[in-house]
């Protein structure tokens, strides 16, 4: 009983932590923070805080397949945080946050694949409910539910970091299996800071320059954002040592509601209530999915 308690306080912390660091993130790059600044540093101060775990772990005793599938997390995490970030700081979250619940349909698909967890019919009707569901939230933009809508940057980018995110999860649950929760968490930051910072050199981001553009008072957003994103994390990887990815990933799409009402409230964005009938439509088939178990 006690720890199925605290699952459920892990579920709800990262319930509410995820949208409040999607917040940040935005705040952060409307107030002209690159995006993948915001991404590289995120990474970096949640590493220096793991230090102590850092240097008392025997990294070299782990086996091989920790290794693949933390690098193919790193990888896969670093690049999508850097889409999401980069959506967030054009597009609407409230419009951004729903479009999330198609996560829980990617990592059902990338996890019959790498994980064996096959769906049934109550899957299938999750599933269905969240492409029904999406057409409300979508439909309240400019270009309404259709093609030109996807061809949209902010659109793309967030469908980018979508998939990404729910291979990473995937990749995640591997690395605890060969682990733990904790050495997972610790080799996320690690490898997400290295290839985040690889990607400023892709794409040429001079470092120097954009640190010097943060303002004192970015300071205070900066360290609020590692606290929701490592609260984030560690809730997520503890809740997929205690579950399959498909059913923690649906559970997780509850924060949808909450991307919609801070979208309203903290950035004025518009249709409220046609976002949020589509909201809890997804949120339904995410429950529904579920019930695959």
């Amino acid at each position: 009983m006690p720890e199925t308690i605290i699952t459920v306080l892990a579920v709800l912390l990262r319930i509410i932590s995820n949208p409040l660091g999607n917040v940040l993130q935005k705040q952060l790059t409307v107030k002209g923070n690159h995006p993948l600044l915001v991404n590289f540093l995120t990474y970096l101060l949640l590493s220096v805080l793991c230090g102590y775990i850092l240097v008392t772990t025997s990294w070299l005793l782990l086996p091989q397949q920790f290794w693949m599938f933390a690098i193919a997390g790193g990888l896969t995490g670093a690049l999508g945080n850097g889409f999401l970030v980069k959506a967030l700081q054009k597009g609407d979250l409230s419009v951004l946050g729903p479009i999330n619940s198609y996560k829980s349909v990617v990592g059902i698909i990338v996890a019959v694949f790498l994980l064996g967890e096959l769906p049934n019919v109550w899957g299938l009707l999750g599933v269905a409910l969240i492409i029904y569901g999406s057409y409300f939230v979508l439909d309240t933009t400019a270009e309404r539910f259709s093609w030109a809508l996807f061809k949209k940057s902010e659109i793309q980018f967030r469908i980018w970091a979508m998939i990404l995110t729910a291979i990473e999860a995937v990749f995640v649950k591997k690395v605890i299996v060969a682990s733990s929760a904790t050495i997972a968490f610790v080799s996320w930051c690690c490898f997400g800071a290295l290839f985040s910072f690889l990607l400023l050199f892709v794409y040429r981001l001079p470092l120097a320059k954009e640190l010097k553009k943060i303002a004192t008072p970015d300071l205070k957003f900066y360290l609020l954002l590692i606290v929701c994103i490592g609260t984030m994390q560690f809730t997520t990887n503890y809740v997929f040592d205690r579950m399959p990815v498909g059913y923690a990933l649906s559970l997780f799409q509850l924060s949808t509601i909450l991307s919609v009402l801070f979208g309203y409230r903290l950035f004025n964005e518009a249709n409220i209530r046609k976002k949020l009938i589509g909201s809890v439509i997804m949120l339904v088939g995410s429950v529904v999915i579920i019930l695959m178990k």
